[in-house]
């Protein structure tokens, strides 16, 4: 690990651009995707009605992709290249090619979110055939991945390099889970970037006629699981090796780490079944098995929870706290560094277990189709990896920038936490009771002509639209603070937090960076998971779809 010097030491200047080029879209995209989410809620509640004649599917599209693609993505690939940069360094080619994929993703960014915008790819954020979108939305998507693509084979290269000059050494962690999600991510993206460019692109030019629906959605899924972990695996890096260093302790074990991180490439991928439980044509069988590979993705959840509260523990009981939970009030909850991932933390306890539920045959089908599920991912994303995310702009984007958090941005950053928290629980517990009463998801108010059970909805939609506005003040509220820490905070040094690893943890061993062995496994079990389900989808698949356009029909 770097040492105190380094973490102080500031990025060159033509580095740092590069850093907070992807932080500026992902903001930006902060604010607009809130205020999509915001009107969404307004709408479903039944009092506020959508002016222009916007539809109402228009603005749900936009919050899904800029919120679930853009945001996630952008600052993934930023915060990244901020740990490469500091881990392992970067040369003038490696920054040129991350400009590359920094400019393609925004060119295919602003494509896909302009035919959106103009009506032109009312398909939500799953874009499921056979509603189809103008051919620039896929095109955006398109350049949106080869652009993420250009971006992690720098990594890779950024890893190699530095292996080559320190052979026998260990690679910095932060820079092995860099490596591992970006592998994971590229692995992942070939499903959907298959699905894009030979289904998706022919189909909207109108070269083929039909396409083939279960395909579309089984490549999309194979991406779409993942995806989720594309997100996640960020917020653990910060929790093992960037919280200790703020709460003034180690990392508990680099062993644990990247066992945790190895175990989730794995098994990751093979599971998207469990989100296509409900779908017919794809045996019983394979979504059995695939259930049980989603199962084993709870190993290194448990796994990361045991490492981050031992830190804490043995943190607390090196500064002298013997009690038994003296250590745990002793936490530095006034800084916000520490505390809004923390809330993060905490939230991906009932999400996780919302998760089990959904990928369990039987209770899936309970709430496959509910609201259920989009209570469930603002849990686990929107709470558990933004809360995360947002704990990491508060030093990153001041060390990127040579600013301070000073006491009354950390004090912002607080209250800002907490509004966050609060309109999350109203609006996400609202989902899952309405879920839970058979309130569907993807869909704008109704009343169902006048259903006595729609009755029992209507009271949390109103809920949720609460939830919904704390929540854009909190929005408003970050972006705030992110333009303080950018342009106008004090000049000076603030910290990159990277802990150093416990002098009582144990070797690591050398197998851990068999790159060769964990991705052959992976491969490995990917086509376990899919080769024979695959083959069996092409040759009994139904006849292809034409495209539809909502809301007018058939193109």
């Amino acid at each position: 690990m770097d040492g105190t010097e380094n973490n102080l030491r500031l990025f060159p200047k033509k580095d740092a651009r590069l850093y907070m080029s992807f932080m500026y879209v992902t903001f930006v995209s902060l604010l607009v995707g809130g205020l999509m989410g915001l009107l969404q809620t307004f709408v479903r509640s039944g009092r506020f009605t959508l002016p222009f004649n916007i539809n109402y599917y228009t603005i749900l599209t936009v919050h899904g992709v800029i919120l679930g693609l853009v945001l996630t993505t952008f600052f993934i690939l930023g915060f990244q290249f901020a740990l490469m940069g500091k881990t392992v360094g970067i040369t003038d080619k490696q920054r040129n090619a991350g400009w590359v994929s920094f400019w393609m993703m925004l060119v295919g960014t602003v494509m896909a979110a302009v035919t959106i915008l103009v009506g032109q790819a009312n398909v939500l954020y799953t874009f499921y055939a056979p509603l189809a979108a103008h051919p620039a939305f896929y095109f955006g998507l398109a350049f949106v991945i080869i652009g993420s693509w250009i971006g992690a084979f720098t990594n890779f290269r950024q890893l190699y390099v530095w292996k080559k000059a320190h052979k026998g050494e260990k690679s910095p962690l932060l820079a092995f889970m860099v490596v591992i999600n970006m592998l994971m991510w590229v692995i992942a993206s070939l499903g959907v970037a298959t699905s894009v460019v030979i289904q998706f692109i022919p189909w909207s030019l109108g070269y083929t006629e039909t396409i083939n629906v279960l395909v579309s959605r089984t490549l999309f899924w194979y991406f779409g699981h993942p995806l989720v972990y594309f997100w996640l695996l960020p917020a653990y890096m910060a929790w093992y090796a960037i919280i200790p260093k703020i709460i003034g302790g180690k990392l508990f074990s680099d062993s644990l780490a990247r066992l945790a991180f190895i175990l989730l490439l794995m098994f990751s991928i093979p599971v998207g079944f469990h989100h296509q439980l409900t779908e017919p044509g794809i045996d019983p069988t394979w979504k059995f098995i695939q259930v049980v590979l989603t199962m084993m993705v709870v190993i290194p959840s448990l796994m990361t929870a045991f490492s981050i509260f031992a830190t804490f523990e043995i943190t607390g009981r090196k500064k002298g706290f013997s009690s038994l939970f003296g250590w745990f009030k002793k936490l530095p909850w006034g800084d916000v560094r520490f505390f809004a991932p923390f809330v993060g933390m905490v939230a991906f306890i009932p999400g996780g277990i919302g998760g089990i539920i959904n990928a369990s045959h039987q209770m899936n089908a309970l709430v496959h189709n509910t609201i259920w599920i989009t209570g469930h991912f603002h849990l686990t994303v929107a709470t558990t990896v933004i809360l995360t995310y947002f704990g990491i702009a508060y030093w990153l984007v001041p060390h990127l920038t040579g600013r301070r958090l000073t006491k009354q941005l950390n004090k912002l950053g607080i209250i800002q936490t907490i509004i966050w928290t609060v309109g999350m629980t109203i609006m996400s517990t609202a989902m899952h009771i309405q879920g839970l009463l058979g309130g569907p998801r993807r869909s704008a108010y109704s009343e169902y002509a006048g259903g006595a059970q729609v009755d029992t909805w209507i009271g949390y939609q109103l809920a949720q639209a609460v939830g919904g506005t704390i929540l854009f003040i909190g929005i408003l509220l970050m972006t705030y603070i992110f333009i303080k820490l950018t342009f106008f905070s004090p000049r000076g040094v603030e910290e990159f937090p990277i802990a150093a690893e416990d002098e009582d943890a144990q070797v690591t061993p050398k197998i851990l960076e068999n790159w060769y062995l964990w991705v052959g496994i992976t491969i490995a079990l990917i086509a376990f998971a899919y080769t024979i389900p695959m083959i069996d989808i092409i040759k009994h698949s139904p006849p292809g779809s034409i495209p539809f356009k909502w809301p007018i029909g058939r193109m």
